[in-house]
């Protein structure tokens, strides 16, 4: 098939280009850094320069596209006009320049953040109506609106928290781990769905190209849910250490958030720890399940935690990146 991918050079993006390449797909990337892009090890990506600003560029890589993911945009910002900007405008024009021929499928990939916090002990599925709350979160379920109303087929994927080779944030929980000491927001009790950025690779592939996956939303997540002290622990045995958890009680997380996000902001510079994320940080748990996936597209998660921070450790010291 022949694929277009936004955001190709970006960590999820890098993965799904690795498995387009070993599927045997044709692949065309939209890249604002060809170096970045070489740098890769591409030698068969057809390269696009540009970004989603560029319209010109956008019409050239979804021209005779089979498939369209569109994995591009922001994830930290200074504002919520910011996010909106990149995240809700930036799929728009994708959409506008697939218009002339629609694709067999247009492939989203949201976040579970456009569905918003959930329940402890009650993983959510599909027919649980969103409620962002985040401003990140809001602009993804906007993009997602966009992309149901396009007139061919689509299938929007909402990831929950992503790891792996290529990621700069999970790495710094790694980066702390190895110090002993690693502070958890809340008790640590909060529950998380996660997915090892390979496998999610893989759900967005067999998303594309499931026809009864089309016209739907899914959740592509490992089936076991972790606590964050858990997780932090876990990432801990991956870098051969047993760090001690630092417990950061709600008014002290609020009042680092604020802290933190208010100097970014007099910076001039985006972040992913300012006030407005204290409700996601602190919510009681981020799961959801992936049963619609598995049941429509045949997709489950292969790598289990421990493997995944393993390989994901190994790979960061193999760049000099921990």
């Amino acid at each position: 098939m022949k694929a277009f991918v936004t955001g190709g050079t970006g960590f999820v993006g890098a993965h799904l280009v690795r498995a387009l390449r070993a599927r045997g797909d044709a692949v065309t990337c939209l890249v604002r850094s060809a170096a970045k892009a070489q740098s890769l090890g591409w030698t068969d990506v057809r390269l696009i320069r540009g970004d989603l600003d560029d319209a010109a560029a956008l019409r050239e890589g979804c021209a005779g596209a089979d498939v369209i993911y569109h994995v591009a945009g922001r994830i930290s910002a200074r504002d919520v006009s910011e996010f909106m900007r990149a995240n809700r405008d930036g799929t728009a024009r994708v959409l506008e320049a697939a218009a002339p021929r629609s694709p067999q499928r247009f492939v989203l990939v949201s976040s579970l953040a456009a569905a918003g916090p959930t329940v402890p002990g009650k993983p959510i599925d599909e027919t649980r109506p969103p409620s962002p709350v985040t401003p990140y979160g809001e602009s993804k379920l906007a993009a997602e609106l966009l992309v149901r109303t396009m007139a061919g087929a689509w299938t929007i994927v909402r990831p929950p928290t992503v790891y792996g080779e290529w990621d700069r944030e999970v790495l710094k929980v790694f980066k702390v781990a190895r110090t002993g000491l690693a502070p958890v927001f809340g008790d640590g009790s909060q529950e998380l769905s996660v997915i090892y950025a390979g496998d999610l690779a893989g759900a967005l592939v067999a998303a594309a190209t499931a026809p009864a996956a089309a016209n739907r939303v899914y959740y592509a997540a490992h089936p076991a849910v972790i606590t964050s002290r858990d997780l932090v622990r876990a990432i801990g045995r991956a870098v051969g250490r047993e760090p001690r958890i630092v417990p950061l009680p709600g008014p002290l997380a609020r009042g680092l958030l604020w802290t933190i996000g208010s100097i970014a902001h007099l910076a001039g510079r985006a972040t992913l720890l300012s006030g407005d994320k204290a409700a996601e940080f602190l919510a009681p748990a981020w799961t959801c399940r992936p049963d619609a996936l598995a049941r429509d597209a045949g997709w489950r998660a292969e790598t289990d935690l421990e493997t995944g921070l393993r390989r994901t450790a190994a790979w960061y010291r193999r760049e000099g990146w921990l």
